[in-house]
């Protein structure tokens, strides 16, 4: 089977999607969710990603999400093959968890399509055949809905908390790696209080029925969004015109990162790298692996050939003594000297 096309650019937005093999469950039970939902919190810091919105299934989910470093496919891949080694640990099973690799369609940042992709994942949960929105009623928008069929579809949407609707809707506290400004900004009449607004626009929606899919407009299934957004993508247009067509910036360097420790601590990095009971190297491992975007053996390489699992278990020992306020102050400081990028 062919590999699915990528269209990989600094700062496009994308709906990404993966579903469960042979479409068998991912998520068996709450802490799945609960981990999947972590991994998504560590994909954003990790990778810089920005995640606008998102929605597990039973065995697919959906995402919504930004890259203004055009690494999409690392990301991906970090958190696929993250989650389904966990997840076969703990049901004690082997083998592929996901069906082939994700697909992912680039949108467009203008014209709304952002919040209507985000419209679509939080309706997932009602678009359920169980409330009459299954698969056979795909084409066009659905109307004409029942009282009772209102309150159900309702009572769904707000009680599906594997979603990031609850945090849009303002019934639970967002995390801080979900990033809504972007969908608030593209709700009419968000500015005084953009989560009754989003609430209501979405709410008040399924009241009236179920809107469109957004699918019919999907070109090439590679791309979401106008015709000349299409042509720009294609080449054909004023490239200078497209904001995610921009160059690729840098991400913080290995060496950036020592410098900075080494500023902190007041010593060069040799000195202290293999010093017994000095948390030097496991405080680089920890800030490289949140800033530098590198795998677990790169960074091993890096302090001088340590292999990936022992690089695994000093930077979640380390993770462990950050609830101790004078480590925690120290890696806020070598943080705050890591060069910001324009």
């Amino acid at each position: 089977m062919s590999r699915p096309l990528r269209v990989l650019v600094a700062d496009g937005w994308y709906h990404v999607t993966a579903r469960g093999n042979e479409r068998r469950a991912i998520f068996r039970e709450d802490r799945d969710r609960t981990r999947f939902v972590e991994c998504l919190g560590e994909m954003a810091q990790r990778y810089a990603v920005r995640m606008a919105a998102y929605v597990l299934m039973d065995n697919h989910y959906h995402l919504l999400l930004q890259t203004p470093q055009a690494n999409l496919s690392a990301a991906m891949k970090w958190l696929n093959v993250s989650y389904t080694v966990w997840f076969n640990r703990r049901h004690e099973r082997a083998g592929h968890l996901l069906q082939g690799r994700y697909h992912a369609a680039l949108v467009e940042s203008e014209g709304g399509w952002l919040r209507v992709v985000a419209d679509y994942l939080h309706l997932n949960p009602v678009r359920i055949g169980a409330l009459g929105l299954g698969k056979t009623k795909r084409s066009g928008a659905l109307e004409g809905p029942t009282p009772e069929q209102v309150a159900e579809r309702l009572s769904v949407l707000r009680s599906h908390r594997w979603s990031s609707y609850p945090a849009y809707a303002g019934y639970t506290r967002p995390p801080e790696w979900l990033a809504m400004r972007e969908i608030f900004e593209r709700t009419p009449g968000a500015a005084a209080n953009p989560q009754r607004r989003y609430r209501e626009h979405l709410e008040g929606g399924l009241r009236q029925g179920m809107p469109e899919r957004p699918w019919a407009q999907l070109r090439a299934q590679l791309v979401l969004g106008s015709e000349n957004f299409w042509r720009q993508i294609r080449g054909e247009g004023d490239r200078a015109e497209m904001t995610a067509l921009r160059k690729l910036e840098r991400r913080t360097s290995w060496e950036e990162v020592v410098r900075a420790v080494e500023t902190v601590k007041g010593e060069e990095w040799m000195a202290f790298r293999d010093r017994h009971g000095d948390s030097g190297r496991d405080l680089a491992l920890y800030v490289a692996r949140r800033h530098c975007g590198l795998t677990l053996a790169e960074l091993g390489a890096k302090v001088g050939g340590l292999r990936y699992n022992a690089v695994a278990q000093a930077i979640r020992l380390f993770e462990q003594k950050l609830s101790r306020a004078p480590v925690r102050t120290l890696t806020q400081k070598v943080e705050s000297l890591l060069p910001i990028r324009p």
